[in-house]
């Protein structure tokens, strides 16, 4: 799923999160040859990179922070893995400042301080690996491109339950592309299987995965995380490990070519 935090479809939290990582890495590094090495430029340097790596990793959180709560499927294994990483980030962060904040006052480490950056470079190291399965595993911050080259399409709408809200013209999308609503907060997909609409809820009912993030075909939607297949006219499992089928809500189309569907419970 494309980033909510990006520039010209570029995400923007993994453009920020190597600053922190060396930052913080390189503080223990240097704090550790100083004490080695009793030269007290080493553990200055130290500590300017602790300041300026919490400095790092707070910024690179704000991207983060929306991408958790707008791009990372609700309800998903990849949102307890988000979660995790996280709460990992955080305490990494919170580490290293109680390590600075236990130096000497000529800014020197000590062991209790040095011990606080190892255990804090431990859990970025494993934050960083959970980041990067986000990526590359469930596709977080992915720019999604459909057939014919269809560009990635995600909308908010507003409805009273039950109401039909309209999403869209017949002329926004090609056969085989999707599209991400969002109404009343409840995500939906609106996908073309040649002149035919259909819409059913973004979640894949093995692990919750963003089905408009997968790939539609001839009336079949592929969930990409581990291959689960669903007829999107019916929603019935058309290959495992999904067992359970998705929730299907009618489409219309209007004279005029509007689309609308029934607005589904918030």
């Amino acid at each position: 799923m494309k980033s909510k935090a990006s520039i010209k479809a570029h995400p923007l939290h993994p453009a920020l999160i190597p600053f922190p990582f060396a930052f913080l890495t390189g503080a223990l590094l240097f704090d550790v040859a100083g004490m080695l090495t009793g030269r007290p430029n080493l553990w200055l340097t130290g500590g300017h990179l602790t300041l300026a790596g919490i400095a790092a990793g707070l910024l690179a959180a704000v991207p983060g922070v929306i991408d958790y709560l707008y791009t990372v499927p609700p309800n998903s294994s990849g949102q307890q893995r988000a979660r995790k990483h996280a709460i990992g980030n955080v305490a990494a962060l919170a580490l290293f400042a109680a390590a600075f904040a236990l130096r000497a006052d000529d800014w020197a480490p000590t062991l209790a301080s040095t011990g606080g950056e190892l255990i804090g470079a431990a859990l970025l190291a494993y934050s960083g690996w959970l980041g990067g399965t986000l990526v590359t595993r469930n596709l977080i911050s992915v720019d999604h491109r459909y057939a014919d080259a269809g560009k990635w399409q995600d909308r908010s709408f507003t409805s009273a339950a039950g109401r039909p809200v309209t999403v869209g013209r017949s002329e926004d999308l090609k056969p085989d592309q999707m599209k991400l609503l969002r109404i009343n907060g409840h995500r939906v997909v609106l996908a073309r299987t040649g002149d035919r609409y259909t819409a059913f809820d973004d979640a894949c009912t093995h692990r919750g995965a963003s089905l408009a993030g997968g790939v539609a075909i001839n009336g079949t939607v592929q969930c990409l995380w581990h291959g689960s297949q669903f007829d999107t006219a019916t929603g019935e499992v058309t290959c495992g490990p999904a067992k359970k089928k998705i929730r299907i809500y009618e489409v219309t189309q209007t004279k005029d070519g509007q689309l609308q569907i029934v607005s589904p419970p918030g």
